[in-house]
């Protein structure tokens, strides 16, 4: 089996991008790389700074709280 070359670089992206989205990579690739520097300083033990929240995160912030405040009207398990 030979190394993998640009060709097969090339499919892999197009089934990305038919996957996720032209829109949506740019947030995938931010999501990955933050990933990737969260494993790499967990291996080195150094503490992330902590997080400043942006002004898209805290329009977010609020949802998601209503969400977990909210009650399902119908329970999950039947008895």
């Amino acid at each position: 089996m030979g190394a993998i070359g640009w060709p097969e670089l090339l499919i892999v992206l197009a089934i990305v991008v038919l996957l996720f989205g032209a829109k949506r990579l740019p947030a995938l690739s931010k999501s990955i790389g933050q990933s990737v520097r969260g494993f790499r300083s967990g291996l080195k033990g150094d503490e992330p700074e902590p997080k400043k929240l942006e002004q898209g995160d805290s329009q977010k912030e609020p949802a998601a709280k209503e969400a977990a405040e909210k009650k399902p009207d119908e329970p999950d398990a039947e008895k």
